[in-house]
């Protein structure tokens, strides 16, 4: 019996570093693209905290300031770090994704691509997900075409049938989902021949950007009555450039701010796609079930795109300014986790919950 009782001890002894393991949260690191103060990117890694909270994870975020050589820095501080993350979180923002798969090949860390992946020229110099590195696990991207072909498809029709002109704006030119969303601007073009793109701009996400290129191109073009705008901040800019000229326009937006969502609310901006805020909170979810052996390869692909950009109306757009003006979401991020819906087939991260 006593024999017994120390091969007992003996074998838990041996299982309690694995125990241990088993039972240790997931660390996570994400290498924010944008500005530490810049209200996107700090609303969305708060949701992103909200959402590693309710799934245990241990989550840290090291902001970019938009500066690819100050990135590059936190991503090399991570690697020589002794207490390593179990995945990293980065983006292709400047398109500096193949710098850091390099990196961080053979380092034993998970990588995931966020919000901007490798664009089809780059997966042919260095491979697609779970090829030459293995250890870049996958994707996850946000709707951004069909976001850009929705609002351009609802801005056509503020024409009424009626010859136009438009203008558009987006974000920088190396940034991959700026280039989507206008690509499906483009798209809807193409099946609105009476309506004309006179000229598409990069204003940079910048509000001042867009107003100093508004400023000037309106007066060439006294016949736009079309705006289409990527984000917010471009939107207002251009606003402001009308208003100061007198002139009276139609507008779209994309982003969550309580700025854009009021405008929308009151009708200044008739057309606005939000939603893409959840993005990092759903890939966490992701991660989450990866780290539990239920990979999200097997349910969607590895590299999937997120259906969480919409068009949402004047109501839903108060409905929304509401619950995001409060402290915490309250949303339970655990829904979005395959571990805690095991008789789900998809991911299916959305924001309907914040509208009703």
């Amino acid at each position: 019996m006593i024999k017994c009782m120390v091969g007992l001890l003996a074998i838990l002894g041996m299982m309690s570093p694995v125990l241990a393991a088993l039972e240790r949260p997931i660390s996570v690191v994400f290498l924010n693209p944008g500005f530490s103060h810049e209200r996107f990117w700090v609303d969305y890694t708060r949701y992103m905290h909200e959402a590693a909270e309710d799934l245990g994870i241990k989550f840290r975020v090291l902001h970019g300031e938009r500066d690819t050589a100050r990135l590059m820095n936190h991503a090399r501080q991570v690697l020589g770090e002794t207490e390593r993350p179990d995945y990293l979180i980065f983006t292709n923002e400047q398109f500096s994704a193949p710098e850091i798969l390099r990196l961080y090949a053979d380092s034993g860390i998970k990588l995931f691509a966020l919000h901007n992946t490798l664009n089809q020229e780059q997966l042919e110099i260095v491979g697609r997900s779970r090829e030459r590195y293995a250890d870049w696990i996958g994707s996850l991207v946000p709707n951004d075409e069909q976001a850009g072909y929705q609002m351009g498809r609802a801005l056509v029709e503020l024409a009424q049938g009626q010859p136009a002109q438009m203008l558009a704006f987006t974000g920088i030119k190396q940034t991959p989902s700026a280039t989507l969303r206008l690509e499906g601007l483009q798209r809807a073009l193409d099946e609105a021949p009476h309506v004309r793109l006179v000229q598409a701009l990069y204003g940079e996400w910048k509000q001042q950007r867009a107003y100093e290129q508004a400023s000037r191109l309106l007066h060439r073009y006294p016949e736009v009555s079309l705006v289409w705008s990527a984000n917010d901040e471009m939107a207002f800019g251009v606003m402001q450039a009308a208003h100061e000229q007198g002139r009276s326009l139609h507008y779209t937006a994309l982003n969550n701010s309580q700025r854009v969502l009021k405008a929308r609310a009151d009708g200044r901006i008739e057309v606005l796609a939000s939603g893409h805020f959840l993005l990092g909170s759903c890939a966490l979810a992701m991660l989450h079930d990866h780290a539990h052996g239920m990979d999200f390869a097997e349910r969607g692909g590895k590299d999937q795109t997120a259906e969480l950009l919409r068009l949402i109306d004047a109501q839903q757009a108060a409905r929304l300014a509401r619950r995001l003006r409060q402290p915490r979401l309250n949303l339970d991020f655990t829904r979005f986790s395959m571990v805690h819906n095991p008789g789900a087939q998809r991911y299916a991260c959305s924001i309907d919950a914040l509208l009703e």
